[in-house]
């Protein structure tokens, strides 16, 4: 075999497989697959500091670029700060670490791949890779076994001709018009005078409309007393939000011994949309398996993507109510309650860690939706 484990698809899910094996795995041989001339793509990946355990961190900390002790939200009803470290990972820290940590013959960048199959992965210009492992990692693909909704945005960072004032990320500010759903706009400031601005949409189709969601950015900006100087870069994605579905028909398009990974497997936050503490958990988990063989890998990647999608049904229960109950105008409000509630509750919501009282107290109180409506929705499937 040319390697032990082929990754196909060079972003965050596989980088992080990649950089664990390497680091506790040295004799694994890997070879990282990529079609573009840069792993990482072009993203922004963000968490909270409690949403990892300790070894997770450490796997982390090459990719984090930027740290604050401290966020906020914004909505009609109140403001407030949240004493949580919230983190912020890169593309170009991705790249960087790939580069350190694996030897030249196992990064295949401007490499694109044709088809793939246990054991071997068929490249563009018809090279075969042999594999003892082939694992999946190029992005998720559409699915009739899920039920989504879409979390879609467009962002811009920008150097501002002054400081911005901003002590910590504004995770979500949801005093700006509500348009196509709920809408909020995301800030992480880089540094005294730089920050990224996302206008941000929880909405029922995928559709992105670029040129004008850019205006709302700069509209935006000079609603805060921001002149923007420059742009630094933009980005944007239409990320999945789980709403229902059948996790193990959604599993099986991938046939036995080609392993899907990341949002491929549903390896994210149902409501948040947030992959990035998953996809460390899940790199941890595979540099932890007694045998890295196509069929060991095969199963357990599997099974950890089918125990996540089973242990986080409350969460899709939320996003019935969110999606199907509210009106996509009202949505802010569901969420308006939600972050006055404790502290650590929502620290815990967005680790994937909600206590059973954590449940309860989201579930009750005056609903921010219809109840009779909420209450058919979440009976019904």
């Amino acid at each position: 075999m040319d390697c032990d484990i082929a990754l196909v698809g060079g972003g965050l899910s596989a980088g992080l497989i990649a950089l664990a094996l390497a680091a506790r795995r040295p004799e694994v041989r890997i070879r990282l697959i990529e079609s573009g001339d840069r792993f990482g793509g072009n993203h922004t990946w963000s968490s909270f500091a409690s949403d990892l355990s300790p070894e997770g961190a450490q796997l982390a900390a090459p990719l984090i670029a930027h740290r604050w002790p401290e966020n906020s939200v914004r909505f009609p009803a109140y403001a407030r700060h949240f004493a949580a470290a919230y983190q912020s990972a890169t593309s170009e820290r991705l790249h960087a670490a790939l580069v350190a940590a694996l030897p030249p013959e196992a990064r295949m960048l401007g490499t694109p791949v044709a088809a793939l199959a246990p054991g071997r992965v068929v490249l563009a210009d018809q090279r075969v890779v042999t594999a003892g492992a082939v694992i999946d990692a190029r992005g998720p693909k559409t699915s009739p076994h899920l039920e989504l909704g879409f979390q879609k945005f467009v962002g811009r960072e920008v150097e501002l001709e002054a400081p911005h004032g901003l002590r910590g990320p504004i995770i979500m500010d949801a005093t700006v018009d509500q348009l196509d759903g709920y809408r909020f706009v995301y800030v992480l400031p880089f540094s005294p005078t730089s920050v990224l601005i996302e206008d941000t949409y929880y909405a029922d189709g995928p559709a992105l409309d670029r040129e004008r969601i850019v205006g709302r950015i700069e509209a935006y900006a000079r609603r805060q007393g921001w002149r923007i100087a420059r742009v630094l870069r933009e980005e944007d994605g239409v990320l999945p939000i789980a709403i229902a579905g059948d996790i193990a028909a959604h599993l099986a398009q991938y046939p036995p011994g080609v392993t899907p990974v990341g949002m491929a497997a549903a390896l994210f936050h149902p409501l948040t949309g947030y992959s990035f503490p998953d996809a460390v958990r899940l790199a941890l988990h595979v540099a932890a398996l007694p045998n890295l063989d196509g069929r060991s890998v095969d199963e357990a990647v599997r099974a950890f993507a089918t125990a996540r999608w089973e242990e986080r049904r409350f969460y899709r229960m939320l996003n019935k109510m969110l999606f199907r109950a509210a009106a996509p105008e009202q949505r802010w409000r569901v969420l308006q309650r939600f972050y006055g509630l404790d502290a650590k509750l929502v620290e815990r919501f967005y680790a994937s860690h909600s206590t059973v009282l954590d449940k309860v107290r989201i579930l009750t109180g005056r609903p921010p939706v219809p109840f009779f409506r909420a209450v058919s929705v979440v009976m019904r499937g």
